[in-house]
């Protein structure tokens, strides 16, 4: 079975794109953290990180790389994904770092694929949109 997951679609924050709502939505779907901006919602195409000008120096474009890593920033988001979503971005960044961007998506596969239909469980509601399995 192909995969559904992207590496492309890996924020420099470490936020898989892959698992987010706007992504994931059938209606004004999002291309992701790297793609047009016309379909993102305003605060990630407006985001800090993605547009910082560090990270634009980078060799690896994450930003683990960047000489202010974990700037406060990275840090606010890291601490609310933890809160919220039970994700660490700064875990996934590390997780990159080590092990690549390939490997990190099939470990991200592994765990975001629903059992009951194979769909793509959504980091912010917690289930999976396509079967609405464990109770969205």
């Amino acid at each position: 079975m192909e995969s559904t997951f992207s590496t492309t679609l890996i924020a420099p924050c470490g936020i898989d794109c892959n698992l987010c709502l706007a992504y994931l939505r059938n209606k004004n779907r999002c291309e992701g953290c790297w793609g047009n901006n016309e379909s993102k919602p305003h605060h990630c195409s407006k985001c800090s990180i993605k547009n910082c000008v560090l990270l634009a120096e980078t060799t690896s474009k994450f930003c683990y790389d960047c000489p202010k890593y974990q700037c406060t920033r990275l840090r606010q988001l890291d601490k609310r994904y933890r809160l919220k979503y039970n994700v660490s971005i700064v875990e996934n960044l590390m997780n990159i770092k080590k092990a690549g961007k390939k490997a990190f998506i099939e470990m991200e596969e592994e765990r975001w694929t629903c059992k009951n239909c194979g769909g793509t469980i959504c980091v912010h509601r917690g289930c999976c949109l396509k079967c609405n399995g464990n109770v969205c």
